[in-house]
């Protein structure tokens, strides 16, 4: 085994990992930790050189990011989508880069849109008299708050992560 398939594989096992915990500590608490956007962060920092990524695809790759982030931050300052959600988005388009990316963005509206009318049609129904004590299902069934995105972002993410570099290096595919 060679140095960039275990640092490819190991990539792809804390992305994976990190999309699955983004969605569940979102849709429970309304939150993206930074700890787990900065993990994310660092982790590509240290294993696209390693996985054989090239000076210059890591650079495309930040320029995406800080683009998504840009556009993101303006989002966020107008209050159409949370700071999690802008720096999630730019980290993510930085593991993507400049290939995956524009996919990431389509496949994070469908599912978006999907889970959306599905908390729509959710928050139609009346919940069981349990449910009303202010848990994480109460409060997602509340018509006066938002919705937890990051669930949308991380499973758009997993959609599109067997399609990248990361994937061929570990699958050859």
């Amino acid at each position: 085994m060679s140095v960039s398939f275990l640092a490819a594989l190991a990539a792809m096992a804390i992305f994976a990992s990190s999309m699955v915990c983004v969605a569940v500590t979102d849709l429970r608490t309304r939150k993206i930790w930074n700890g787990l956007v900065l993990a994310l962060l660092i982790a590509y920092a240290g294993l696209a050189p390693l996985a054989g990524f090239t000076p210059q695809e890591i650079g495309h790759s930040v320029l995406v990011a800080l683009a998504v982030l840009l556009v993101a931050l303006v989002l966020f300052s107008r209050r159409l989508i949370g700071g999690g959600d802008a720096k999630l988005a730019a980290v993510i388009s930085l593991w993507f880069g400049p290939d995956h990316t524009p996919a990431y963005f389509m496949y994070m509206a469908l599912v978006g849109g999907a889970f959306a009318f599905g908390i729509l049609m959710f928050r139609m129904l009346p919940l069981p008299a349990g449910m009303h004590n202010g848990g994480w299902v109460a409060r997602l069934h509340s018509k006066g708050t938002g919705m937890p995105y990051g669930v949308a972002m991380a499973l758009a993410g997993l959609i599109v992560l067997p399609t990248t570099r990361w994937a061929f290096t570990v699958f050859g595919i």
